[in-house]
């Protein structure tokens, strides 16, 4: 979003702004607009209560109050170049009470204009503060170099004088000839050759700096790359329940191996009926008495659950343009060794906990566990078929959102320790109990949905 500091603009709205007045019908004393020049003596809060506080700036959309004399001399007011909406009601010889535009300035000169009835412009210091720019994701935050990827936020503002920056650790910033465009909700560049990993970003403009609640190729927290052994048993992780997906590297690979979702000719039906073909699960155990995890760890000792309410679930994802996903939607659930485990129920674990077995009845039965339910491909009340475009996409899931039972409605049970984190089940279903499911039907698909880099990461 390129901002100029004074453009033709900016006078053509000076000369435009006095068709800002509205008037109240009810009012019993018609306004006159006054001759002469106003005085502006200072700016108030509209608050009595703050009436003796003094303001030098406001913020978009606050209501502000003008004292001073000879107020209804004026017939509009600029806030840089930013028209204000007058209203007579408000207006008396002494006080004048207006809300700065919501608009983003393109002329930035902190001041604001009055205007008079003999269209002369009277400037008054005043500053519109601006929010610092807020950073909410990354398209793709394991992109390739020369992939053009897209930071989504908001208040990119990017001016001559000050222009918007993004700085990644302490010692890079973005390229300016990589940043393709720059609007005020989405900032999009091509990824460089030298961008650093594992680095903190942060965006800054003219109104402040804000880090970025991502990192490029981000490993924080990782849970399955399907490449990397883990730390805690030197294995990598993947398959470890009853059914064994699709993990491979080909053309299409993102880093390495990544996991499959699906195949080539299996149908996901309309009302998403249950089909193996659709579950990916990782249970922690290894058939021991007493159980002591020795390969497939609990994933809590793989990664730092603690503070779970401020982390997210986040992986990278590709489906492919012909093979569109449309119904069932993802059902992501954590477990306790107590609620699912690789091994023989009634077994003691090394931490005193009796391990509930392999079931497949712990992510369906009716008692209220939460887990998260993604479908992107259903909005507006509709569904249709969801593909990334054969592009890999970061998904984010904070565990916040890990508030809903198997039928999509509420849960009423939630993480209440680390423990609850000890394994992982990925699956496509549209769940139900006694056909009372909030969830929606979609349209019969074959979906291939690739997926890499499971992690958890903090959201700040």
């Amino acid at each position: 979003m390129k901002i100029k500091n004074i453009t033709w603009s900016f006078m053509i709205a000076l000369t435009a702004v006095g068709s800002g007045f509205t008037s109240c019908a009810d009012q019993p004393d018609k306004f006159e607009l006054a001759s002469g020049t106003p005085t502006v003596y200072y700016i108030r809060p509209v608050d009595v209560a703050s009436k003796d506080s003094l303001l030098t700036s406001a913020s978009l959309q606050s209501t502000i109050c003008l004292v001073g004399d000879n107020l209804k001399s004026i017939k509009g007011i600029l806030f840089n170049d930013q028209a204000a909406v007058l209203n007579t009601s408000y207006i008396t010889d002494h006080t004048l009470i207006v809300s700065v535009p919501n608009e983003i300035p393109s002329v930035v000169t902190d001041k604001m204009y009055m205007i008079t009835a003999s269209n002369d412009t009277i400037p008054y210091d005043f500053q519109v503060t601006i929010s610092a720019p807020s950073v909410v994701s990354m398209s793709n935050e394991w992109a390739k170099a020369g992939e053009e990827v897209t930071i989504t936020g908001d208040y990119f503002l990017d001016y001559d004088n000050y222009p918007l920056e993004i700085k990644v650790g302490k010692d890079y910033t973005l390229p300016r000839e990589a940043i393709t465009s720059i609007e005020k909700t989405k900032i999009t560049f091509t990824m460089p050759e030298d961008m650093p990993q594992h680095e903190d970003i942060v965006v800054s403009d003219k109104y402040g700096s804000t880090n970025a609640p991502f990192q490029y190729m981000d490993n924080r927290g990782m849970l399955f790359d399907f490449d990397t052994p883990n730390s805690v048993t030197n294995e990598v992780l993947g398959n470890s329940g009853w059914h064994d997906r699709i993990i491979q590297s080909d053309d299409t690979s993102l880093s390495g191996n990544y996991m499959q979702i699906g195949n080539t000719g299996v149908t996901m039906a309309a009302n998403g009926k249950w089909n193996d073909e659709f579950s990916f699960e990782y249970w922690a155990g290894n058939w021991a008495n007493p159980e002591t995890y020795a390969s497939h760890p609990r994933l809590c000792d793989v990664a730092d659950f603690s503070d779970w309410t401020n982390k997210s679930l986040k992986f990278e994802m590709l489906i492919p343009a012909d093979a569109g996903w449309g119904a069932g939607p993802m059902q992501i659930i954590f477990g306790s060794p107590s609620q699912i485990s690789l091994g023989n129920a009634g077994v003691v674990d090394v931490n005193g906990v009796t391990l509930a077995g392999c079931n497949n009845t712990w992510f369906r039965a009716q008692n209220g566990w939460g887990r998260a339910i993604y479908m992107p491909w259903y909005s507006n009340s509709s569904a249709s078929l969801y593909d990334t475009g054969d592009k890999w996409v970061t998904v984010t899931i904070p565990l916040s959102d890990f508030n809903l039972e198997f039928d999509g409605n509420s849960a009423t049970k939630s993480f209440s320790s680390i423990n609850d984190f000890s394994s992982l089940n990925i699956f496509l279903i549209k769940g139900a109990y006694n056909d009372k499911s909030v969830l929606p039907d979609g349209v019969e698909c074959t979906p291939i949905i690739k997926i890499d880099n499971i992690r958890v990461v903090p959201n700040k």
